[in-house]
């Protein structure tokens, strides 16, 4: 056989092993590399994976403690801040004064007829407050019968404010949303119980809390709060009228305090000895 006939032969080897080294050149360069699996790599990277752990955590707390000291300083229990600004600083919607709109007489000439009728039904034997064991679970009694009473009143709709998501949430401020029609003017309404004579105490009974997702203040509206009167008579509480504020010039504090529930304090770890008592059975 010629030595022109084994060229080609030659030359298609050549270029099959020419492919298979650049494919295993290309192979060795782009593959991820492994780690080997020694002990001493395996300590390493423990050890790199709680050094980083710690100087998160060391992160958290520096945060956490200025933040702390922070607020400290703000003397936040101390100052006063006006309703509408907290309405503004975290929703963006303004309150409005209730002087002015020309819906003020036929809204509050709405509250006014449904609260007097309210207040003979509550003031029944057969109230169901009477049944209650504190009369701050009355309040919502009179949220259902104002939102009834003042849905049903020609030339005014009332319902339960939405959230920012759309869902008609009961807990929250504020409990109610009336319109009137004719304008389309938008009031809250926020019904609170208290008892005659408390009107000038300092304690607390207004309370906002303002959250991102469930806030129930939406748009521009007149805010309105009614005090309702009680005698203070546990188990046969008889209700003595009613007053209707407006809250554009209501000023306001935050308390600043560092809260726990049960499930936070009981925790078993935490707990060093549980006994339960001997009680009938247990005496012996």
């Amino acid at each position: 056989m010629s030595k022109q006939a084994t060229n080609p032969g030659k030359r298609v080897l050549q270029g099959i092993c020419g492919a298979v080294l650049l494919g295993l050149i290309i192979y060795v360069v782009t593959r991820e590399p492994r780690r080997p699996a020694l002990p001493k790599w395996q300590f390493e990277e423990e050890l790199l994976g709680k050094a980083t752990e710690q100087a998160e955590s060391h992160e958290r707390v520096t945060a956490d403690v200025a933040l702390i000291r922070g607020l400290l300083k703000e003397d936040l229990s101390n100052r006063v801040f006006d309703f509408p600004l907290v309405v503004a600083a975290v929703s963006g919607k303004k309150v409005l004064p209730v002087a002015g709109r020309k819906s003020r007489e036929r809204v509050s000439a709405a509250i006014t007829a449904v609260m007097d009728r309210l207040l003979v039904e509550m003031n029944a034997e057969d109230s169901p407050i009477r049944s209650l064991r504190r009369i701050n679970e009355g309040s919502r009694f009179f949220e259902a019968g104002l939102l009834e009473g003042l849905e049903r009143t020609e030339g005014i709709s009332c319902g339960i404010p939405p959230t920012r998501e759309g869902a008609a949430q009961r807990s929250g401020y504020p409990d109610l949303r009336i319109t009137d029609e004719a304008t389309g003017d938008v009031y809250y309404l926020d019904p609170k119980l208290m008892e005659r004579g408390s009107s000038t105490s300092s304690l607390r009974t207004f309370y906002f809390e303002p959250k991102d997702n469930t806030l129930k203040i939406t748009e521009d509206a007149t805010h309105l709060l009614l005090g309702i009167e009680h005698d203070g008579n546990a188990g046969k509480w008889e209700f003595l009228g009613y007053q209707l504020v407006d809250l554009s010039g209501l000023k306001v504090r935050l308390k600043a305090e560092f809260q726990a529930s049960n499930r936070d304090l009981y925790r078993e770890p935490s707990v060093l000895e549980k006994r339960e008592s001997a009680g009938k059975d247990g005496g012996g």
